[in-house]
């Protein structure tokens, strides 16, 4: 006994070793990337305290990054050994009750954040190797300092930055991709350690009736639940909602605290829910299933698949079969027709069931079936798609089958494409998408049907093509495609004149030259060359002729001295006052306002004749005069940040007629970082509900820019509603734009079908 408790405790050991060793591949990478975005930062555009802020923590972070990754390298080292229960640490929670510092809990919520970043994407692979853990080491929780606890990780991340020390606004500048990069690499990494557990004959199959035991704050996350959704939560969201990853109820305060907050937001709500929905099935199949396993690929058994090949004869040669066939280009679909097709479903099903082998198969078929007798009684669904997603049927059996991944993954190809074509004709007739998009269905469900054994690769093949399908149907429809074709010009000028700024304000740095001038090239003028490059092109002979006004400008405002160089100026001068009205009439600037800024100019040069400073050389200004000309040799393609808009932009720029066009311009509240994480997740063709100055309208996404600075919502009537990116975030967080659906097809049809299941369970099997 002792002996196979030697073993356990090594190959416990053995695993939390090869955990972190995979864990600290991640630091060195991540550390390079960290410094990629705080130096993109820095060149960005800005307020003059937010540019040095920036700027200190690029610089901090140079200096101190070294030394951060060594700190949690030798952080997560020393955890790899789990400590005696007598040994205190500041992760621990007290006994009793003391003052913290408002730095260390500001660390602590900083830590939570990411663990929570980390659970939400991992909960499955962490879940299933804690249970392996429990059960070799026979203890009934994983300890609180263990390794592979994700507030573990945080904490000593954390903790090192502080240490180091690293500025803690500089780490909330770069959190959002700390958490993306260390969720997608522990994901791997709870994964690759379950294989190891697996391969030393670890659990091979997870009994998950443990996730679901009733400890008092499971109880609670319970209620909570129930108050919000009529299923509630799936197990392991359930007890990782209040009680940590360990679901022993005994989690960090602050990291509760930080989910329960996070849990309100509409996007972790509805993923949450989401997640419930499929942990139900899972352990519905786990515990009432014999032979069950969502892991390992599966094939038919041979009575199965001969069932499953006649089926497809007889659905391809019935009567029923016939009247669901795309050649009748002018079938005008009724409810009867989804009568028909439904009465088919279920006729299939008995089939299949009855050629079953095994309770795996009986069960799958059943599942299946039930899900897409949800979607034929959609009524919101026009009877046309509907129609056609029936015959979506066999192919997803036949995948279902041979990966019972489907089942538990949100991802997978088959759900991702139905809930896509689901999410841009749910709730509106289907004259709202027009022949093209019907007609695009019809293709999509064809061509997974010509190809019944490719598998999961179809359907991602599809999903990919109807993807470019919905980016080009959507952008080029009625109105929608002058709107787009202008926003988009919009985008790149705003997008030009911020880069032209930047790349001027390095040139003059250090360079003698008045404020008055700084002001005006990089308020003014930097946008006539932007709009100048949009309009004519950037290396056109005006653009040319504007840029190199910069430059005239900059050395006729400078001191001087010599008499030749005054004498310069004052021939050279008409020239360049033309040129300037020239530049700011693209700008759409009127007389009275040209006239206020050449009299500016006109008075600072008067001002260089008896200036005193150093001169600038000649030299210096042919070289950025150079520059300019080949500006656009030196933009990045890297974000410039929130985007200015507004109607001028629109009627100056194109001539527009904006009349079926509403711009919501920058403004209002500022979002969350959660806000615009969320709209920038906004897909094509997903509907809404918009409140816009009183008045709501139902909307559908229906284009982004190139920067996903703008974003274009029309409704069914023409109308259409530019949005710059954060009072999007703003008004998703204000709930002024609401999704019609906050539940994927395939998400409530599992729903659904679970229902019926829990009212009645023997039909899974019969």
């Amino acid at each position: 006994m002792a002996t196979a408790n030697s073993k356990n405790s090594f190959l416990a050991g053995q695993a939390r070793a090869q955990f972190t060793a995979r864990a600290l591949r991640l630091l060195p990478p991540l550390a390079k990337t960290i410094q990629g975005r705080l130096s993109a930062l820095e060149s960005q555009a800005g307020g003059a305290r937010d540019m040095q802020d920036r700027r200190d923590a690029l610089l901090a972070f140079q200096k101190g990054s070294a030394a951060w990754v060594q700190g949690t390298t030798r952080a997560w080292s020393k955890a790899q050994a789990i400590p005696a229960a007598t040994t205190q640490s500041r992760f621990q929670e007290s006994t009793k009750f003391e003052l913290m510092g408002d730095e260390v809990m500001e660390d602590k919520i900083l830590a939570s954040r990411l663990a929570l970043r980390i659970l939400d994407l991992a909960s499955w692979e962490l879940n299933d190797l804690r249970l392996r853990v429990q059960n070799l080491e026979a203890i009934p929780e994983l300890h609180k300092l263990d390794i592979f606890r994700p507030e573990v990780l945080a904490q000593h991340m954390v903790e090192q930055w502080s240490k180091t020390p690293l500025p803690r606004n500089s780490w909330i500048l770069v959190q959002d991709l700390i958490q993306e990069s260390m969720a997608e690499h522990l994901l791997e990494t709870y994964h690759a350690t379950n294989e190891f557990l697996v391969q030393q004959g670890v659990m091979a199959e997870i009994d998950l009736r443990p996730l679901v035991k009733r400890t008092p704050s499971a109880v609670v996350a319970t209620v909570i639940s129930a108050a919000k959704t009529t299923s509630g939560l799936g197990g392991s969201t359930q007890s990782g909602l209040m009680s940590g990853p360990g679901g022993s109820g005994s989690g960090h305060p602050v990291y509760d605290e930080t989910r329960l907050q996070t849990a309100t937001t509409p996007l972790a709500r509805a993923r949450m829910r989401a997640q419930g929905v499929m942990g139900h099935l899972k352990r519905l199949l786990s515990d009432r299933v014999a032979g069950f396993d969502d892991t390992r690929p599966q094939q038919a058994s041979p009575p199965l698949a001969q069932a499953m090949a006649s089926v497809q004869r007889e659905q391809e040669e019935n009567d029923s079969g016939r009247t669901l066939r795309a050649e009748d280009s002018g079938q005008v679909y009724s409810q009867a027709h989804v009568e028909q097709a439904a009465g088919a479903l279920r006729a299939r099903t008995r089939t299949l069931k009855q050629a079953a082998s095994t309770t795996s198969e009986k069960a799958t078929i059943e599942i299946v079936a039930l899900m897409f007798q949800s979607i034929l009684a959609e009524d919101r669904i026009s009877a046309a798609i509907r129609v056609w997603f029936a015959r979506l049927q066999m192919p997803v059996l036949r995948l279902a089958i041979s990966e019972p991944e489907f089942f538990g993954s949100l991802q997978h190809p088959a759900r991702r494409l139905i809930d896509r074509m689901g999410s841009c004709v749910l709730g509106f007739d289907v004259t709202v998408a027009g022949n093209a998009m019907e007609a695009e269905i019809k293709r999509v469900v064809q061509v997974i049907e010509q190809y019944p054994e490719t598998g999961r690769r179809v359907f991602q093949l599809v999903y990919d093509e109807f993807e470019k399908f919905l980016s080009k149907f959507l952008s080029e429809r009625g109105s929608t495609a002058r709107v787009v074709s202008v926003a988009q010009q919009v985008e790149q000028k705003e997008t030009m004149a911020i880069q032209y700024t930047i790349e001027m304000r390095s040139m003059l740095n250090d360079m003698p030259v008045r404020d008055e001038i700084r002001d005006f090239l990089f308020k003014i003028w930097a946008e006539a060359l932007a709009v100048a490059a949009i309009k004519n092109g950037p290396q056109h002979a005006e653009t040319i002729q504007l840029k190199r006004a910069a430059a005239d400008l900059v050395w006729a405002a400078s001191a001087k001295p010599d008499r030749a160089d005054r004498a310069r100026v004052i021939a050279d001068l008409p020239k360049l006052l033309q040129t300037l009205r020239l530049g700011m009439s693209m700008l759409g600037l009127g007389l009275p306002e040209q006239d206020k800024h050449l009299k500016v100019i006109s008075d600072t040069l008067a001002d260089a004749f008896m200036s005193k400073t150093d001169a600038i050389s000649l030299e210096r200004i042919e070289a950025m005069a150079k520059r300019l000309a080949n500006l656009e040799d030196y933009l990045s393609d890297e974000d410039v940040g929130d985007l200015p808009l507004d109607i001028e932009s629109l009627v100056t720029m194109i001539g527009i007629d904006v009349g079926d066009i509403q711009v919501v311009t920058d403004g209002g509240s500022q979002p969350t970082d959660a806000m615009r994480a969320w709209a920038q997740e906004l897909q094509l063709g997903t509907w809404f509900s918009l409140d816009h100055n009183g008045k709501i309208s139902q909307v559908q996404f229906a284009w982004c820019s190139d920067r996903k600075q703008l974003h274009l919502f029309a409704t069914a009537d023409g109308r259409s509603f530019l949005i710059q990116a954060r009072r999007l975030a703003s008004y998703l967080q204000a709930g002024l734009l609401v999704p019609i659906e906050d539940e994927t097809l395939t998400v409530r049809a599992t729903r659904d079908a679970l229902a019926k299941l829990d009212a009645n369970p023997e039909r899974l099997l019969d």
